[in-house]
């Protein structure tokens, strides 16, 4: 079995890493920060023109029709840039939710257009990223799927440890106009909205670890102690190593995940799981490095890490807190099969 990427996946991640690496560096982001601006609409614009919306809607509601696997390294180019713009949500999560309950509703075709965009309000989540750039809002209430659009809720803003993760309660009258699923309809997406949620957060992980290693080795190249730069030395060398290793052992758990995400099942399960895991364990790990390579001024807001730490921060619990994810990586352990033959078990074949 071949497991790398195509050539059409590895030119779309491409194509969005050149796009970010021009659009997105860190000096963009303090300038929307100090503006007080939730996104930029000329850097947003441009996302909007590559069509990467549809993504992971259907053909039949008018999406590309493509795969986890087709976005994962979108996500984690994401990550890497440390993007404001919810383009993986909007993508990964909120648009294939909306397809699977309303495949032909008005809202789903202007998002697709890139119009709007729609935010999540899951019961995974206690509050909704990105609601006040939203037109419209997919919010579980008493395990019902309701579509609302924004101008109609009312919007309460929440703190957040990420200056660009803009966090919101959403108060609006649930009625049987704005429900697009019944209970029974709707577990099934929102299980699959959690597992690709989880899946794409753990990308966007996985991005922002490599980032604030690169930042520290680009750092530790130029900062100068006794006459030579400070990554000539042992010290520096060995725990920026430690975190790059962590780094290549987690980003094929990833792949993997995103390989299996279709089967969902308790085996796809634990490997989502395991990747957010992982990737959770590496960008704090790397983060946490990378401002101590910076040493005092590490600490400091001045200093480029301090935006991938805190975005690192904030998407360890979102989708799923480590006890969540370590219990479903124990129920495939404890009650799947075991063993190198049974490495991508599928549970209708392996029960």
């Amino acid at each position: 079995m071949d497991f790398r990427f195509t050539e059409e996946q590895e030119m779309t991640a491409s194509v969005v890493r050149d796009l970010l690496a021009d659009l997105c560096q860190p000096a963009d982001l303090r300038r929307l920060m100090e503006a007080g601006e939730a996104r930029d609409n000329a850097r947003w614009d441009k996302i909007v023109e590559m069509g990467l919306a549809g993504i992971l809607v259907p053909e039949h509601a008018g999406g590309l029709g493509l795969g986890a696997v087709d976005f994962v390294q979108c996500a984690e180019a994401c990550g890497y840039a440390g993007l404001p713009e919810p383009l993986v949500e909007n993508a990964g999560v909120a648009l294939p939710l909306l397809a699977g309950a309303s495949p032909a509703h008005p809202l789903l075709a202007r998002a697709l257009e890139g119009e709007i965009t729609v935010a999540v309000g899951h019961g995974a989540n206690p509050f909704v990223a990105d609601a006040d750039t939203a037109g419209a809002i997919v919010v579980e209430r008493d395990g019902e799927l309701h579509l609302i659009e924004a101008d109609s809720a009312s919007l309460t803003r929440q703190p957040s440890i990420d200056p660009f993760r803009r966090l919101f309660t959403v108060d609006f009258a649930a009625s049987e106009a704005t429900r697009i699923a019944s209970a029974g309809e709707a577990a099934p997406l929102l299980a699959q909205a959690f597992d690709q949620g989880a899946l794409f957060a753990a990308a966007q992980l996985l991005g922002i670890a490599q980032r604030c290693v690169d930042l520290a080795v680009d750092y530790a190249k130029e900062r100068q102690q006794f006459g030579k730069p400070i990554g000539s030395y042992q010290a520096i060398k060995h725990h920026l190593a430690t975190v790059q290793v962590k780094i290549e052992f987690a980003r094929p758990v990833l792949h993997a995940a995103a390989a299996m995400l279709p089967q969902r099942d308790l085996y796809s399960r634990a490997r989502i799981s395991h990747a957010k895991l992982v990737a959770a364990e590496a960008a704090d790990l790397a983060a946490r490095t990378a401002i101590q390579v910076h040493g005092a001024m590490g600490y400091s807001w001045e200093v480029d890490v301090h935006f991938f730490l805190k975005r690192a921060i904030a998407l360890d619990t979102w989708w799923g807190a480590p006890a969540l994810h370590r219990g479903r990586v124990a129920a495939r352990v404890l009650g799947g099969q075991l063993g190198p033959d049974s490495t991508f078990c599928k549970e209708q074949e392996h029960a």
